[in-house]
Parts: structure tokens; C-alpha cells; sequence
């Protein structure tokens, strides 16, 4: 039906004849000729219409905004004044010969070109109307760019292009799954995978050394800002690999996408222990274009009478750390306040500070509601932090989770309100993490999925589960976690050491994993991978607010899709084919007898 789209005319077509389809982007009638701009995927362009092409020009004198056209006529260079040359299209015009309406349209709910503002839902609710926006247009063509840069690489790179059952049995993998009610088999349920991770480890053991999928995951989890029920991930697995070898080639795989799609050159990717990260930054995904640091004041805290702080510098699981801001004394009290409720959020019960108005002056020349009750150690702490005129210094004391995730939060929110970056892109690699995270009731449960290989044999597992650390590395990209990824068990006396630890015991374990554990017997190579998350790498490329912005049809922060108005009721005969009775409508029913 057409010949070209609309953001393909341009000036080596003058005077050719050409047809193309879209949308009227724009309609105007100056003093009996038209103007309309038409639209479609490739971008906009100018069309006139003049009153001696009658049928033409009756089609265009009723056409409106989003009615969908096809025109064809003869290209022409636009005259002198009125050429565009911000615009691909905007030196040329296309003088219509035949305007045929191909379908009306109502009036849109928003308007489509950059001066509308609509809120989210609204547009959420007409997604296929706010597609057609350039601006989604543009993310999505993207997204379809990076996709198809990461496929060529990984063929290039000798990976096999598999896909993975949607329809699996439920294993925890540190969320809720999505459960789907079988009807040939009464009372039992599939469920929606997590991730493709263990069939991608069978992949392994059946002797495909390098496997990729990109893959949907589902993951039914409390309600997040920016947290999807299903999302896209880039997933990796190799044999007969180290940590080095996933992360180099899963890192040039990065620093290729960056270059081809971006004409970005990635600075080097630095290595930094899980434990260095949490002390200097409060974070495992560390935002290195923020030059603000937390450093330990534990030691100098003991010696102070303020319970505060003395509290926390004394106990085990406690920390203090200071956080200097330069320049952050010119700060009002009510952006302190601000900053104050921000890292209660975090669990923070306050947030100490002090202001170095002019060192010189000794305690004179500090402005905080604490210094009389650390006389004998602020001369020392304003040392360590390299306290100059004009800066201030905020402390967290608290349990050591809490403190980093406050104060990890503080310097992030700091980095972003006072414009501290210092470069466009700061990625790196965080690895040693620990093996098991331990809750407020002692219990362990994994950092990552119990099928990461710990850096220790299966005795000294046994012997200081706590202090393990595991053979996982995570890629970060300004502060987002954009891939993570781990050497995986192949021996079956590590996995059930590591069962035995989480508290999975041998009956369940056979129940829950007895396909993996039987299949480590057969000869299982060492393994590892990395599961990159595609909506999150497209939204920092995009320079994206949100993970919404470049999926086509995303769910709400409530896990709904305001378009097709899922999740929706079923009618009782699929629940009765699916031998479910649901419990709300069973007692409204008893009601009713």
C-alpha cells in the first residue's frame, strides 16, 4: 500500500512520486489549502493539499487528528523560509495528488505531539494511543536495537539460542510464584518461571556449553515503584568456565551494546568486594558517579558518653558512619528536615549533623546540635573525614543494615538533589559477596539462589555457614544492579550441604529439586552465567525515568493492567473444569441460602 514511510522522504526524492500510510498527525487549513503532517513509525512529514484536486482535497478538508491516510503525490523542496532543518523531513514536501481516508478516528483522550502532559494512567489505560507517541517509539525501537545487538553478539560468541518451558513446577526462588491451575491434573498447579535457572544448569549438565534465551519471568512480589509481575531478562550460561571468563565476555558484551547503539566508549569496569561496596558507599550497587563516601567512625564513637552513638559503636551488629558533604553547610534546616524524613523511611530513628562553618575556630566554628556531647573526639573525626570550611557532616547510628541502607540512600538522594556527578557512565563489577544473609531470628537464607557455589569446600561450608562468601559477581551501572550471576553448584554433596544449611531437608529437597539432584550424578560439568534485566539496561540507555517507559504494555505499580483490565474474574465453569471453588464466593453463597 505504500511506497515509503513518512520519515524516509527527504531531498534525493524531490520530484519523485510517492504513496505512504499513517496517522494525521496535524491538520491546518491556510486560506483554502491544507497542511497536513503525517505520522508513522519513521517519523513525520508535510503534506499539501490544494483546492484543484477536489476529491483530494474534500478527503483532507475531513480528515482530523489520528484519522489513518493514504496519500500519494509528487515530493518537492519546500519554499525558501519555511524549510525545517531540525527536522529529517523538514526540508521537503509532498504535494498530494490523492488523499484516500483509510479509517476515521474519534478524538483522542491526549494529545500526541510533545507539548501534551497526560498523567501515567491515563495513558497506561490507551496504551496503543500513547505507543504512537515518537517518544515511545523511539525507547521501543531502541529496546528492538539492543535486543538484536546481544543476539549477534552471543552467536558470534558460540551461545545457542534456547528457549526454556513457561509452564514449570513451583521452587522457591525467593519470591512468590505465579501459580497456574492444571485441569488434567486436579488439584495440582504449574507455575510461571522465576527464571529459567535450572533448566538452564540441565542445558549445562546435557552438554550445550553455551546457552543464551531472552526470556520473560514472572515473579509475583510486593507492590514496588518500579518492580514488574513479568519482565525480560538476557539470560547467559556456560561450561567449563570461571568467574573471569562470564564476566569478561558478558562484559564486552556491554562495552560492544554501549558503542554500536549509544557511540559510547565505557570507562574500565573496576572490581570491588561486596564488603568494600557496604562500607564506603552503604550499597552492593554502588553509584560511582557520586563522589560522597560513609566513612567508619565506630572506633571514635566508643569513647563518647551520647548513647546514640556510643550505643551502636560498641555492639556487634551496630555501626556509625559519617558522610561529608562538601560545600553541604550552606544547606537550610529544612532541607536537613527533609533529609531527615527521607532516612526514616530506611528505619533511620534520626539524622545527626554538623556543620563546619570555619574550622579555624575550633568548636566555635561548628554549628550541630551533638558537638558538646563528642568534645573529646571531634578534632580526631573531623580529621578522618577531611573536613574543610563550608562542609557538613551527616552520621547514621544504628543496626549495621540499617545505617548502610539509610545512609547508602542519603548519599544517593544527595548525589542526585545537589548535581554531584561526576561522569555519564560509572559501571563496575561487585563480587565476593557472602554466601547467606541471616534475618533477626538467626535463620540463613541465600544472597542470591541456593544453587550459587560458595568460594569453600563443603566441610568449611559446614563449619561458618555465616561467613561464607559465594562465587557471585553483579555488574552496576549508576547505582542499578543491571545484571547478577554466579558459578553454580555441580556437585551434589555441595547442593545438599547447602540444603542442609537453609534447612531443606533430604525428603524435601528430592521433592522440590529431585530432577537436579539426580541429574549432578550424571556427570555435570562446572558451570556458571549471568541474567542481565533487559527493562532496566533499555531504561538507562533510553534515559528513562521508569521500567513502564520501554515496555509496550507494562503493568501498574499494583501488578494491573488498566488497558485490558487484568487480573480479571473467571466464570464458574473454568473453575469448575479446574476443580477450584473460590472461598469468597462459597461463603456469599451460604449467605444467600
Amino acid at each position: 500500500m505504500r511506497s515509503h514511510y513518512c520519515g524516509q522522504l527527504n531531498e534525493t526524492l524531490v520530484d519523485q512520486t510517492v504513496t505512504v500510510c499513517g496517522w494525521v498527525h496535524r491538520r491546518r487549513d491556510h486560506g483554502g489549502v491544507i497542511f497536513l503532517d503525517m505520522r508513522d513509525r519513521d517519523g513525520v512529514a508535510q503534506f499539501v493539499v490544494d483546492p484543484d484536486t477536489a476529491d483530494a482535497f474534500a478527503n483532507a478538508d475531513r480528515a482530523r487528528n489520528e484519522f489513518v491516510l493514504r496519500i500519494t503525490g509528487r515530493v518537492r523542496l519546500r519554499p525558501e523560509g519555511t524549510q525545517n532543518p531540525n527536522m529529517p523531513t523538514g526540508m521537503i514536501e509532498v504535494l498530494a495528488k490523492d488523499v484516500e481516508v483509510l479509517n476515521t478516528a474519534v478524538t483522542p483522550p491526549f494529545q500526541l505531539d510533545e507539548h501534551g502532559k497526560v498523567g501515567e494512567e491515563v495513558r497506561l489505560k490507551h496504551r496503543y494511543i500513547d505507543l504512537r507517541r515518537p517518544d515511545m517509539i523511539d525507547k521501543l525501537r531502541l529496546r528492538s536495537r539492543i535486543s538484536h545487538t546481544v543476539r549477534a553478539f552471543l552467536e558470534n560468541q558460540g551461545f545457542l539460542d534456547i528457549e526454556t518451558p513457561v509452564l514449570t513446577r513451583a521452587t522457591p526462588e525467593g519470591a512468590r510464584d505465579y501459580l497456574v491451575p492444571s485441569r488434567t491434573h486436579a488439584g495440582n498447579f504449574f507455575a510461571l518461571p522465576q527464571s529459567p535457572q535450572l533448566f538452564k544448569q540441565l542445558l549445562m549438565v546435557a552438554g550445550f556449553d553455551r546457552y543464551y534465551q531472552i526470556a520473560k519471568c514472572f515473579r509475583d512480589e510486593d507492590l514496588r515503584a518500579d518492580r514488574q509481575p513479568e519482565f525480560t531478562q538476557i539470560d547467559i550460561e556456560a561450561s567449563f568456565v570461571e568467574e573471569n571468563d562470564i564476566m569478561d565476555i558478558t562484559e564486552s558484551m556491554i562495552r560492544q551494546l554501549f558503542q554500536e547503539v549509544l557511540d559510547v566508549e565505557l570507562a574500565a569496569f573496576p572490581r570491588m568486594t561486596w564488603q568494600e561496596a557496604m562500607d564506603r558507599f552503604g550499597s552492593d550497587k554502588p553509584d560511582l558517579r557520586i563522589p560522597l563516601e560513609l566513612t567508619n567512625v565506630d572506633d571514635l564513637m566508643q569513647q563518647v558518653d551520647f548513647k546514640v552513638f556510643s550505643g551502636p559503636a560498641n555492639a556487634a551488629d551496630g555501626r556509625v558512619a559519617a558522610l561529608k558533604v562538601p560545600g553541604g553547610a550552606s544547606l537550610s534546616r529544612k532541607e536537613i528536615d527533609e533529609y531527615t524524613k527521607f532516612v526514616g523511611i530506611y528505619g533511620a530513628k534520626g539524622l545527626a549533623w554538623i556543620k563546619v562553618n570555619e574550622r579555624a575556630k575550633g568548636l566555635d566554628g561548628l554549628q550541630s546540635p551533638i558537638v558538646k556531647f563528642m568534645e573529646n573526639v571531634v578534632e580526631d573525626l573531623l580529621d578522618r573525614v577531611d573536613a574543610k570550611d563550608g562542609d557538613i557532616i551527616f552520621f547514621g547510628a544504628d543496626k549495621t543494615r540499617i545505617v548502610n541502607e539509610a545512609i547508602g540512600a542519603l548519599r544517593v538522594k544527595l548525589g542526585a538533589d545537589l548535581d554531584l556527578y561526576t561522569q555519564d557512565w560509572a559501571p563496575l563489577w561487585v563480587v565476593d559477596f557472602p554466601m547467606f544473609e541471616e534475618d533477626d531470628n538467626g535463620r540463613l537464607s541465600p544472597l542470591h539462589h541456593p544453587f550459587t557455589a560458595p568460594s569453600c569446600s563443603p566441610e568449611a561450608l559446614k563449619d561458618d555457614p555465616a561467613n561464607a562468601l559465594s562465587r557471585a559477581y553483579d555488574m552496576v551501572l549508576n547505582g542499578t544492579e543491571l545484571g547478577g550471576g554466579s558459578i553454580r553448584i555441580h556437585d551434589q554433596t555441595m547442593q545438599r550441604t547447602v540444603f542442609d544449611i537453609l534447612g531443606i531437608g533430604q525428603a524435601e529437597a528430592q521433592e522440590k529439586f529431585g530432577f537436579l539432584l539426580d541429574a549432578l550424578q550424571y556427570g555435570a560439568p562446572p558451570h556458571g552465567g549471568l541474567a542481565f534485566g533487559l527493562d532496566r539496561l533499555v531504561m538507562l540507555m533510553a534515559g528513562a525515568k521508569t521500567i513502564r517507559e520501554v515496555i509496550a504494555f507494562p503493568k501498574t505499580q499494583s501488578a494491573a493492567c488498566l488497558m485490558t483490565d487484568a487480573p480479571g474474574e473467571v466464570s464458574s465453569e473454568q473453575l469448575k473444569d479446574l476443580n477450584i471453588r473460590l472461598r469468597q464466593k462459597a461463603k456469599a453463597d451460604t449467605t444467600a441460602e
